[in-house]
């Protein structure tokens, strides 16, 4: 998307604006790698769900401002209880994690009962607490290998789960969520994309199809992505992941062409966070993320399973 000198302009001066609330109210300000470009441009620090939750343990900032959606500001208020947590948008919220909900979880874990629950950190506190540990698309495959059981519940997006699936020996049953946009991409939107440009590497994330996954040279979550495309010697990418990927790829390889594989992939609620929405949201001091406290002990064992593995 084309900004215009005037457009940037603006941007700037609401730049300056949010730095000048950060400093009074001793802030750090986080952004997914899926905000707008003039959102990641303010945030301490960008990155997948993974590295986000990294950055938040033990931050010494009295005020976490997170540019996502709201199971993302879950997890920072879980792993941080004394930080006060803001979310960007009050309604910036996940369809992925809205497709599990306690009823459901608790159906399913009635089925098969020996199975051990992974859920992705896309799932609202509530089903974390319930789970036995999380995992992220970076590293799924990972904490199913680690972990002893050989039953696996993978919630709640089937198709990172199959992905997860094709790693591992073990039995892994896929709950029925989605992600709409990542759903989405089709065959024939790859094999187009891939006749414009045929010399592309093809990147995709992991909660595209895995019709989609196998006409890639790689399913990567954000963070991987990055680093593929830094250390390969190919000048020129197919993503297939959030079209905000575009601008920190674009950013870090100045030298190599990024191109979307369709026009479908944008997420609406990622991109409900604008600078104006994160500047009134810091000026009042609302979109409070709080967790109770019997929910977060259990949510936060679960993710701090995952990041002793990874």
């Amino acid at each position: 998307m084309e900004v215009t000198d005037r457009a940037r302009s603006g941007f700037k001066e609401l730049q300056e604006e949010v730095l000048k609330l950060k400093r009074e109210l001793n802030a750090i300000i986080v952004a997914h790698n899926y905000q707008r470009a003039e959102v990641q441009d303010i945030a301490d620090f960008t990155g997948d769900s993974l590295e986000l939750a990294r950055e938040c343990v033990g931050t010494r900032a009295e005020v976490i401002v997170f540019c996502g959606v709201l199971f993302m500001a879950e997890t920072a208020a879980i792993l941080n209880p004394d930080t006060t947590v803001l979310l960007s948008h009050r309604d910036a919220g996940c369809p992925l994690a809205d497709t599990i909900d306690m009823d459901s979880l608790r159906e399913w874990k009635g089925r098969y009962p020996q199975a051990a629950v992974v859920a992705y950190v896309n799932t609202s506190a509530a089903i974390k607490a319930e789970s036995d540990i999380c995992c992220t698309s970076a590293n799924g495959a990972e904490v199913v290998n680690a972990i002893p059981d050989q039953e696996i519940l993978f919630i709640p997006d089937r198709n990172l789960g199959h992905y997860v699936s094709t790693r591992t020996d073990k039995k892994v049953i896929l709950y029925p969520g989605f992600c709409a946009t990542h759903d989405n991409l089709t065959v024939g939107e790859v094999r187009a994309a891939r006749q414009r440009y045929p010399e592309a590497r093809v990147l995709v994330h992991p909660e595209c199809r895995p019709e989609v996954i196998e006409l890639a040279d790689a399913a990567l979550s954000t963070s991987q992505m990055l680093r593929y495309a830094k250390g390969s010697d190919a000048r020129v990418f197919l993503i297939g992941t959030e079209e905000g990927m575009l601008y920190p790829l674009r950013k870090e390889n100045p030298d190599k062409e990024f191109h979307l594989i369709s026009d479908s992939l944008i997420c609406p609620d990622m991109k409900r966070t604008t600078l104006e929405t994160v500047i009134e949201t810091m000026r009042a001091r609302k979109n409070v993320v709080t967790v109770p406290e019997e929910i977060r002990v259990r949510a936060k064992k679960a993710i701090d399973g995952m990041l002793a593995i990874s």
